[in-house]
């Protein structure tokens, strides 16, 4: 079914399921971030750049190193993380831009019915008794402005980077133990060699652009790969009839 406008009138029973599970479609080994959330991304999950279908390039958090796995996501399928990422935050939400747009202000929510979260007798209540806003929803739109900002600001980051030369391609091998590696093709990163040479012209421009601060940040939270690489381990460690790596 496709996404219909939010209103408190047809959806005054529907309930949100906000806790984390694979059910719910948290099962990814990266997700897209956006500029919007890279301070608290950078400070759980390693940030890469890696090409969209259409071939842009785009920067994505690494949750997991298997296919569909986020090791972020405890047994109970809760978030062992301060930072959930707000596509996935957003979970059977969207939001856009009315007929008339003219400002933020217009912006509409959407809510695909049929998505696993929504309910009607489990989680957090959308609306209040007398229609008004639940604090689950009011917290959610936050997420979904923040989202919609960010997605806006994809191409200039992109635009901003490459102009000051600090994007590089690299492959990321990563060894879980001693027999055990993974490789992640495709990806770019910051160069920091070339972030920490560029002249004062060249960080003033990057500056006035807005993304002097993301470079950093970026740059920053490859310091969460060995991170990952222990989660990794433990995971593996915990599983049934494998040995410690």
């Amino acid at each position: 079914m496709p996404k219909v406008l939010l209103n408190n009138i047809d959806h005054q029973e529907l309930r949100l399921n906000t806790r984390g599970g694979r059910e719910f479609g948290d099962g990814v080994n990266q997700v897209l971030v956006f500029p919007t959330e890279f301070e608290p991304a950078q400070r759980e999950f390693p940030i890469i750049f890696r090409p969209d279908s259409d071939g842009r390039l785009r920067p994505v958090a690494l949750l997991g190193l298997d296919r569909d796995e986020n090791l972020f996501l405890g047994p109970d399928g809760r978030w062992q993380s301060d930072h959930v990422p707000a596509l996935l935050q957003s979970g059977p939400f969207a939001i856009a831009a009315s007929s008339s747009h003219s400002g933020d202000g217009d912006l509409q929510v959407l809510i695909d019915l049929d998505h696993p979260r929504i309910s009607l007798t489990e989680g957090a209540p959308l609306f209040l008794e007398h229609g008004g806003n639940s604090p689950a929803l009011d917290k959610l739109l936050g997420v979904l402005r923040a989202a919609y900002m960010g997605h806006r600001l994809l191409d200039p980051l992109i635009e901003a980077l490459n102009g000051a030369g600090l994007l590089r391609p690299f492959d990321l091998q990563l060894r879980v133990g001693p027999d055990r590696a993974y490789a992640i093709s495709d990806a770019h990163t910051i160069d920091r060699e070339r972030l920490a040479g560029l002249t004062g012209e060249e960080l003033a421009t990057l500056h006035r652009s807005g993304f002097l601060q993301s470079a950093f940040m970026i740059a920053a939270s490859l310091g969460n790969l060995q991170r990952l690489v222990d989660r990794k381990s433990a995971r593996l460690a915990a599983a049934p009839g494998t040995a410690a790596a």
